[in-house]
């Protein structure tokens, strides 16, 4: 009996000694105040809870009013610092492939790809960046923006036949279709499979509690990238197989690099990489232009201004039935301020993660290596000490000091060496689309 009872005794001392150093972990200063929740699931449940309000989200909040604007937590069993204090975040992302580097919890590398572009770095990186820069880049952009023009009047053009329309699923299907035509020449009505229905799946699920049992949200999104990323396989290997002489897509600049004697790229790096430009142009930019389209419907007279920038661009046009051009689309001052505003409060991105490669001392606190930190764009974009009601529409804010990159209180489009290189592909989609919703349609 005394054997059981001291077995009981030893048991609970080490499971009270593991749930100790599991709420407190050692450090060699002073850690970030907050708290790491329970064992093994932390505070995850409290971070996956669905947020309905445009405000900053109440998980990030509560925390913020408790432990101040640097905390730590933990997300499913990993030690994270949530940085919503401007000054950190400009020091991690100018401090990028030195102190720190990107990094993404496991559950979002087994989403993404294990070779997925957010997961790499150094020279691998730039390399892969320099890729997507010859697709998004301004000399491609001004050559695809009378295609980015026909498609926003051929959607604006259906929509106004019907009598409602779902406005998130309209513009996410222009932009996927768009997107997809320019990556690698995918044409919906010519596929017997719907390539952006799996994308659907996927996205449903991508902001889950990380449980792969069938049913689950996270189980579909698996699902959805499986199916999808089968497809991109089967399109590569049909293309490398009977290539094309001139360069017409983003597939044939892929197989060109792979076929390059010491090339870095491989076919599960080129994979991964279409299955996140296509996730990230579309999704981003459709939530974007929807929730843009929303704020003006809701504020009549930021509407009425953006009309009068757009009617003045047509009566200076030679020819009032000519298309959108890229010097047009460069004088669309009002209408960037409004982009600007869109994406500040959209707040697409509820954070961005990074890891410590070795220990950093910042204000007082300790972020020992290895950690992760998230910085959190809705608490700098929603901050009341730097913008003026914060929760109001308000593009008049941006007048002459309209961000052409990351600042310490913008952070929409990302910041350091991995700002997005997409951000004027979106731009130009939500301009082009506005100006026609604008000039044609009420």
């Amino acid at each position: 009996m005394w054997v059981l009872c001291l077995g009981a005794l030893v048991t609970i001392c080490i499971i009270t000694r593991w749930v100790y150093r599991w709420r407190n972990p050692s450090c060699n200063g002073k850690l970030p105040p907050g708290s790491m929740g329970l064992p093994l699931l932390g505070e995850s449940l409290q971070f996956f809870s669905p947020n309905t309000s445009c405000d900053i989200p109440p998980f990030i909040r509560k925390r913020m009013k408790r432990y101040g604007p640097i905390f730590k937590t933990n997300l499913v069993g990993r030690p994270v610092v949530v940085s919503t204090d401007p000054d950190l975040n400009y020091f991690i992302f100018q401090q990028e492939g030195k102190i720190f580097q990107s990094w993404y919890p496991d559950t979002f590398t087994e989403i993404f790809g294990q070779q997925n572009v957010g997961s790499l770095h150094g020279f691998m990186y730039k390399y892969l960046k320099n890729m997507m820069l010859n697709l998004f880049g301004p000399e491609s952009l001004k050559k695809m923006i009378s295609e980015v023009e026909q498609a926003a009047c051929r959607t604006l053009q259906q929509a106004s036949c019907q009598d409602s329309v779902e406005l998130k699923e309209a513009t996410e299907t222009m932009i996927f279709d768009l997107t997809a035509k320019k990556l690698i020449s995918y044409d919906p009505t010519e596929s017997s499979e719907n390539l952006r229905e799996n994308f659907v799946a996927f996205i449903q699920g991508l902001i889950s509690f990380p449980l792969n049992i069938p049913g689950t949200a996270y189980n579909k999104c698996l699902q959805g990238r499986k199916k999808a990323m089968k497809m991109l396989k089967n399109m590569l290997q049909e293309r490398r197989e009977m290539p094309r002489k001139q360069q017409m897509d983003f597939f044939d600049y892929v197989i060109e690099e792979l076929r390059k004697e010491g090339t870095l790229l491989t076919e599960a790096i080129a994979l991964d990489l279409m299955f996140v430009l296509l996730f990230a142009s579309f999704e981003t930019t459709s939530q974007a232009l929807t929730y843009a389209i929303k704020l003006l419907s809701d504020n009549p007279l930021v509407f009425k201004q953006l009309q009068e920038e757009h009617e003045a661009i047509l009566e200076r046009r030679e020819n009032p039935n000519s298309g959108v051009t890229w010097q047009e689309y460069k004088s669309m001052t009002f209408t960037f301020q409004l982009i600007t505003e869109t994406a500040r409060l959209a707040n697409i991105v509820p954070g961005i993660f990074r890891k410590a490669l070795r220990e950093i001392n910042f204000k007082g606190y300790t972020i020992p290596a290895g950690w992760a930190i998230m910085v959190c764009p809705p608490a700098v974009h929603l901050n009341p000490a730097k913008y003026q009601d914060p929760l109001v529409f308000n593009p008049s804010r941006w007048e002459g000091m309209e961000p052409s990159g990351a600042t310490k209180h913008f952070l929409a489009f990302g910041g350091g060496m991995r700002f997005c290189v997409g951000t004027e592909f979106a731009k130009v989609q939500m301009a082009v689309f506005l100006h026609c919703l604008v000039t044609k349609y009420r």
